[in-house]
């Protein structure tokens, strides 16, 4: 079992302030419209706004000089905690369960990881009103008809705690990675690769590919283009690896030799994503793909953002 502080770091790193913020604090609402994914902006009455940033790990009040990670925003929002009731609050909000006293062991005694494959083999699909079902309807928006492709095409299951899993796989159809997102928890699957999370848009020749960064994302673009027959959706879950690289260059192979064959970018607008779009474009050039650069709009970060903000405006 991990110890104390790597405990610590785990809760740190996976639960998301934005989540505490509206667990602990059902008033706080997300202002999509002026957020984006490096800081969303929470707002609760007049003049009370926070800031999440860092990918969840952070947050600040541009009112005054408060800042901090999720542990000094739980005692923020309940200052009747101490250290350790905050401790015990986040792994509720994670859904860790601590194991018992005496149950520690070396690091050299962890079994390894399950392949990714059987993880997820041993999920459940998709249903509908499923705890994973809420959230990705009502949190992030996304509607029934995607969702419901999605499960048909096998790229999403429902992960513990309300997340959705969903699918990297090699040419050969084999899971060889899981991206997880879910109400407080993020990442990717223990010992697995990325190679890239891929939803067809319709059951013929699908000449447009479009990438964007998360899967959450290439879904919520489906959705905000009722899912074109002529595209297939695809995320790379952040960074691209090796097996990224090998995915990408079969797929524009494929384009390649299609008259119709082109290649979307559509990354984040931000830092990270303007680096993505470069490396993708240069790949599709490459392979004598054209490319199209495409963001989000009125100045949104991710596509689901995008979406989010058309659903909720009233």
């Amino acid at each position: 079992m991990r110890g104390y502080d790597d405990d610590i770091q785990q809760l740190k790193d996976c639960v998301d302030c934005g989540m505490v913020l509206e667990h602990l604090a059902p008033g706080w609402r997300l202002d999509a419209r002026e957020s984006t994914r490096r800081a969303r902006k929470y707002r609760r009455g007049p003049g009370e706004v926070l800031i999440v940033s860092h990918e969840g790990r952070g947050w600040w009040d541009p009112t005054s000089e408060r800042k901090g990670d999720v542990f000094t925003l739980a005692r923020l929002l309940d200052p009747g905690l101490d250290f350790g009731g905050a401790r015990r609050l986040l792994r509720d909000i994670a859904g860790i369960v601590p194991a018992p006293a005496g149950a520690r062991r070396d690091r050299g005694d962890q079994p390894p990881p399950v392949p990714p494959a059987l993880r997820w083999e041993r999920r459940p699909r998709l249903s509908q009103g499923s705890a994973t079902w809420l959230y990705l309807t009502l949190q992030r928006c996304l509607p029934a008809s995607v969702l419901l492709a999605a499960r048909a095409a096998d790229v999403i299951r429902e992960g513990p705690y309300g997340s959705g899993w969903f699918a990297h796989r090699d040419a050969d159809g084999t899971v060889t990675g899981i991206e997880m997102r879910g109400p407080a928890w993020r990442g990717f699957s223990a010992g697995g690769g990325k190679t890239l999370f891929r939803l067809p848009g319709g059951p013929g020749p699908l000449p447009r590919l479009a990438v964007c960064e998360a899967a959450i994302d290439a879904l919520s673009l489906a959705a905000i283009e009722h899912k074109r027959d002529d595209t297939l959706y695809a995320a790379t879950a952040g960074g691209i690896g090796p097996g990224t690289v090998t995915a990408l260059h079969a797929l524009l192979r494929d384009r390649s030799a299609d008259p119709a064959g082109i290649l979307i970018v559509a990354t984040d607008a931000d830092g990270p994503g303007r680096r993505l779009a470069a490396r993708l474009t240069a790949l599709a050039a490459a392979s004598g793909v054209p490319s199209e650069a495409i963001l989000p709009p009125d100045g949104l970060n991710d596509w689901n953002d995008a979406l989010r903000a058309r659903e909720l405006i009233p």
